[in-house]
């Protein structure tokens, strides 16, 4: 429910900083544990918590200022996160390229 002035109401816009956060706490997590498909699935949830804040202009007000810096903090750690399970997968790709070449060195020298 908006106000008259067409602005959220304070108690929604704290609850839509605090779900995002939530959120971003849990994509951490999920990303710790290896499950990007969790990852992917709050990041929808995600995009609409952002069109929602970014519409009401919350990052924008000074009250919130601590919060939206959290946030960021929040949203660089879990890039970070996200990136290292890249490197991991980008190695262990490697790893099954090079034991393939290896398998098909061995057939190859079989025959």
């Amino acid at each position: 429910m908006r106000n008259d002035n067409g602005d959220i109401p304070l108690g929604e816009q704290v609850f839509l900083l605090r779900e995002l956060q939530n959120l971003l706490e849990k994509q951490i997590e999920s990303a710790n544990q290896g499950n990007i498909k969790d990852v992917e699935a709050m990041a929808g949830q995600c995009e609409l918590l952002v069109a929602k804040i970014m519409a009401a202009g919350l990052l924008e007000k000074p009250e919130f200022k601590s919060r939206c810096s959290q946030l960021k903090r929040l949203y660089q750690e879990l890039c970070l996160r996200l990136s290292a399970q890249k490197d991991d997968a980008a190695t262990r790709l490697n790893r099954i390229r090079r034991g393939r070449k290896t398998l098909l060195a061995y057939r190859n020298n079989i025959r």
